[in-house]
């Protein structure tokens, strides 16, 4: 039978090498999926023992709206660029004279506007994959008792609605510091419940 002292390494490791992998030039985004799907065997690993199904599955729905932040600001940018002329938009520069701000907003206006919405659905829907994390490591808080995962999935939600003010990516951080260290505090099994 599994251990939580597997999840515990799976967990803790996935969660340093998703942390650091968005600092490491060049190899980042191969350390940062390593550190996703050791996070992912983890929280499965946990969702089975517990015998509670919405652990891992409010963890994909999270995934999944990750992606669809990813997805989103990509459609939305490359229509506000095919908005604005698209390449024939940027030979359009070179011969732009740009002296005040109508004709600044002229050539500007669509990629900004662009821009601003961009934002502002990766706002929303970073949001909502918060939700979705925030639920599953509150479960796994009730089933562990490592309280550390509920503060985990608030200040990931904190930081999920103060990224807006940007604020809220140094609180991302601490909520990934926070994360290894409620996956280090697992204990060797599930504690019984009374």
């Amino acid at each position: 039978m599994v251990e939580l002292s597997n999840v515990r390494i799976f967990g803790g490791i996935g969660a340093i090498l998703l942390l650091i992998g968005g600092f490491i030039p060049y190899a980042g985004p191969i350390v940062s999926i390593l550190g996703l799907v050791f996070l992912f065997i983890a929280v499965k690993t946990i969702s089975d023992l517990t015998k509670d199904k919405n652990i891992f599955n409010n963890y994909l729905m999270h995934f999944i709206f990750g992606i669809l932040i990813i997805v989103a600001i990509f459609v939305i940018m490359l229509i506000a660029f095919g908005a604005a002329g698209g390449f024939t938009w940027i030979s359009s520069l070179e011969n732009a004279e740009i002296t005040d701000f109508e004709s600044f907003w002229s050539y500007f206006g669509e990629i900004i506007g662009g821009c601003v919405l961009a934002l502002i659905v990766g706002w929303i829907l970073s949001i909502i994959a918060a939700i979705y994390l925030t639920r599953s490591y509150n479960s796994i808080a009730e089933h562990t008792k490592v309280n550390l995962f509920k503060t985990t999935g608030l200040v990931y939600l904190i930081g999920a609605i103060t990224t807006i003010i940007l604020i809220g990516f140094l609180i991302l951080l601490i909520a990934r510091i926070i994360e290894i260290i409620a996956y280090f505090s697992l204990p060797d099994k599930l504690p019984t419940k009374t």
